[in-house]
């Protein structure tokens, strides 16, 4: 049942005598609850700066801080003073709840990043992908076996070998534009026996 006060029966000596977190927190095990606003009003700032310190998100240290009191409220009776202070207490409580929330933090980021890599490993089958470059390769080479000899060197020396324009008119022993007519006309024709839009 609350416990009311009144002036009535409040000496000065109470008025000026600020009740420590200790006595508050004795007082709210027994369900006082004008106690425990006292004790919130006294102590909130410094949990809220330790919780706020550990999680940096305000929004996070408003609610693990009101986790925290909520805790206090019901777990009060635990409170032992032969074991420490009031506010040491709270402050561990604040303090576990805090890493309490980092980890959980970290373990939902851990999560959705092995569930991120799990279902990109699934969109990837090696098999499938060397089946369709065995095939891409296979036409390729059939489109190339269409072309005549002379395009069929031109496009093999620039396109699989690398070279230039030129160096291809110095291995094959033409000049240069009889290359570039070759090399034209035989990606015209690949590209006509491959299907390939232009």
């Amino acid at each position: 049942m609350l416990k009311l006060v009144t002036r009535e029966t409040e000496t000065p000596e109470d008025e000026l005598r600020a009740s420590t977190p200790d006595e508050l927190l004795t007082r709210v095990a027994g369900g006082d609850q004008q106690a425990f606003a006292e004790l919130y009003d006294q102590t909130a700032p410094r949990v809220l700066g330790l919780i706020k310190r550990l999680l940096k998100d305000h929004a996070q240290s408003e609610e693990v801080t009101q986790e925290v009191f909520l805790e206090i409220w019901q777990t009060a009776t635990r409170f032992d003073t032969a074991r420490g202070s009031a506010s040491s207490w709270m402050l561990t409580m604040a303090h576990r709840r805090a890493v309490d929330r980092v980890r959980a933090s970290q373990a939902g980021r851990d999560r959705d990043l092995r569930i991120g890599v799990r279902d990109l490993d699934t969109d990837f089958d090696s098999v499938t992908e060397s089946v369709e470059i065995r095939i891409e390769h296979e036409r390729v080479e059939r489109a190339l076996g269409r072309l005549t000899e002379l395009q069929r060197q031109a496009v093999k020396l620039a396109y699989y070998g690398g070279y230039s324009h030129s160096e291809v008119a110095a291995m094959l022993g033409v000049p240069i534009g009889t290359v570039k007519t070759r090399l034209r006309d035989g990606m015209i024709r690949l590209r006509d026996e491959m299907g390939v839009a232009s």
